[in-house]
């Protein structure tokens, strides 16, 4: 499987979701995703 289709198309609404919902709570875009990312099973 390559690097692009690691996560399904489920997995990656869901992650986008979050970044979005939760993107006031932190100082930068990257810190979101760093700390949802391990929340739903997702390197960062």
């Amino acid at each position: 499987m390559n690097k692009s289709n690691k996560y399904s198309p489920e997995v990656r609404a869901r992650a986008v979701r979050l970044v979005q919902e939760h993107r006031s709570e932190y100082p930068s875009l990257w810190s979101t995703i760093e700390s949802i990312a391990p929340k739903i099973g997702c390197s960062a």
